[in-house]
C-alpha cells in the first residue's frame, strides 16, 4: 500500500508506553525509549501538550533545506490501552494525515532487537495499537521493535511489564538507536526505502 500525502504536512511520531517511573525500563516501554532518543537528536525536551494527555516535542528531522520534515514526537501519558485518545487529540490539533502517523511499539512475534516497518494491518493483540486503530482506523505506519516471546509458561502481560533482562540490556542501546534511524529514514525517504534498509 503506497500512500502519498502533502509533503508539507507534519508527521506525528508516537512512542507507545506506560507513564511513571515503575514502567520506564519495561519491554512494553521501548516506544518511549525510541521517542526519547529522537527528541535528544532534534535537541528538544518533552513538555505537556495543552489539553491532550501526552508529552510532545516539536522539531524537524532531516538535512537542512527542502528535504527535512516537520515532526511532532509524542508520548501518550494515558495508559497503553487508551493511547488512541491522546493520539487522536494530537492528530486533530496538528492537522496530521493518518498516513503521516507512526507508532513505535514492542512486538512479541519478532525476535529481540529485530525491526519491522509497515503501513496498516492488525494489532496482533497489542493494546496500544488496538486503541489507536479503534479511533482512527488501521492506516498508520508502525515501527515494530521485536521483544520475543515469554520464556516457559510466563504470561504475556507479565513478560511485557518486566524490565529487559541483563543480557538484553547489553544490546538495548544499539537496537534503540537503530530503531530511531529507521523512523528518520521512514519520514525522510519513505516506507519502501526504510523497509529495505531496516526490515531484518
Amino acid at each position: 500500500m503506497h500512500v502519498t500525502t502533502d509533503p508539507s504536512a507534519p508527521w506525528l511520531i508516537v512512542g507507545l508506553g506506560n507513564p511513571g517511573p515503575e514502567y520506564a525500563a519495561n519491554r512494553h516501554n521501548v516506544g518511549f525509549m525510541v521517542a526519547d532518543l529522537l527528541a535528544e537528536r532534534i535537541g528538544g525536551r518533552f513538555k505537556r501538550a495543552g489539553k491532550a494527555q501526552a508529552q510532545v516535542v516539536e522539531g524537524r528531522i532531516g538535512p537542512p533545506g527542502p528535504g527535512n520534515r516537520r515532526v511532532i514526537l509524542a508520548k501518550p501519558m494515558s495508559y497503553m490501552n487508551v493511547s488512541g485518545g491522546p493520539v487522536t487529540a494530537l492528530r486533530d490539533f496538528y492537522k496530521v494525515p493518518v498516513a503521516n502517523i507512526v507508532a513505535i511499539h514492542d512486538e512479541l512475534d519478532i525476535d529481540y532487537g529485530t525491526l519491522r516497518l509497515k503501513l496498516g494491518g492488525g494489532d496482533n493483540g497489542h493494546n496500544g495499537l488496538k486503541s489507536m486503530t479503534k479511533v482512527m482506523g488501521p492506516d498508520y505506519h508502525r515501527v515494530r521493535f521485536g521483544i520475543g516471546r515469554p520464556p516457559g509458561r510466563m504470561q504475556v502481560a507479565d513478560f511485557v511489564l518486566k524490565d529487559f533482562s541483563a543480557a538484553e540490556r547489553k544490546e538495548l542501546g544499539y537496537f534503540v538507536d537503530r530503531a530511531a534511524d529507521a523512523v528518520e529514514c521512514l519520514v525522510i525517504e519513505g516506507l519502501e526505502r526504510a523497509q529495505g534498509t531496516y526490515n531484518s
